[in-house]
């Protein structure tokens, strides 16, 4: 049996098609950049894209009165509105590019036929669905349960991964809005991790300088979902380190 070719795709799904599903897809995939502050993705709303992520970062996040919490980030392993797929036509998540960079973006109803024509396209789009669902659930658990240098810190690890990078422009301010933490707590917390040498901070970014040290600090619930990640045959396994960088906004 010949080794299947690896796709050129940098997003993790896409990156695990064989390349007949590739072609398939790809013929109804159109290119987009991702604008710091986009919205992909209302809370209830019709959808009529599904986004796979091929570089930036995107906040899936509960919205309520005045006030939004972040349940999961999505990077190059993702797709924003793929939790329609499996039931459901409103959307209960808001969904917000908070790192620049691109997609590639299909029509709901376009993928929807695909996935009922392709299996295999299915069972991928299912494996990454059950991922970012316990991604949310663990969220949840950790607002509640974790403290805040362990909760930081497992953010920080898990943007990581999903840009493939280690410097993030991510700022203080967005940091406490986004795990609902109060920004001097935030603040504090940052600079104990610069004290111990595990990141820098710097102008809008924040360098992380000793990976295995953070994810040390981090709760389990990075663990469990970096774990729920590790697609067969994606970019990095639950484990991976990233290695590319970037760009500061």
């Amino acid at each position: 049996m010949r080794p299947k070719p690896r796709s050129a795709s940098k997003n993790a799904i896409l990156a695990s098609l064989s390349i007949q599903d590739l072609a398939a897809i790809g013929r109804f995939l159109e290119p987009v950049a991702l604008r710091e502050r986009m919205v992909l993705q209302e809370s209830k709303r019709h959808l009529d894209y599904v986004y796979f992520i091929e570089s930036g970062l995107v906040s899936l996040r509960i919205v309520g009165t005045e006030s939004m919490l972040e349940t999961a980030v999505i990077g190059h392993r993702g797709a924003v509105g793929a939790l329609l797929l499996v039931g459901g036509h409103l959307s209960v998540h808001e969904s917000v590019v908070i790192f620049p960079g691109s997609a590639h973006r299909i029509r709901v109803e376009d993928l929807r036929r695909l996935i009922d024509e392709r299996p295999e396209i299915r069972k991928h789009l299912s494996r990454y669905v059950q991922a970012v669902t316990l991604h949310c659930a663990y969220s949840g658990l950790c607002g509640v349960r974790h403290d805040r240098e362990r909760r930081l810190a497992s953010w920080l690890c898990l943007a990581s991964d999903a840009v493939d990078a280690h410097v993030l422009p991510v700022t203080h301010g967005y940091l406490s809005s986004a795990l609902g933490l109060r920004r001097a707590g935030v603040t504090q917390t940052l600079a104990r991790f610069e004290e111990l040498g595990l990141i820098r901070k710097m102008r809008g970014v924040l360098q992380i300088d000793e990976r295995k040290c953070l994810e040390q600090r981090a709760c389990s619930c990075y663990n469990v979902i970096s774990d729920a990640y590790a697609l067969p045959g994606s970019m990095t396994s639950s484990k991976g380190r990233p290695t590319d960088t970037v760009a500061a906004v």
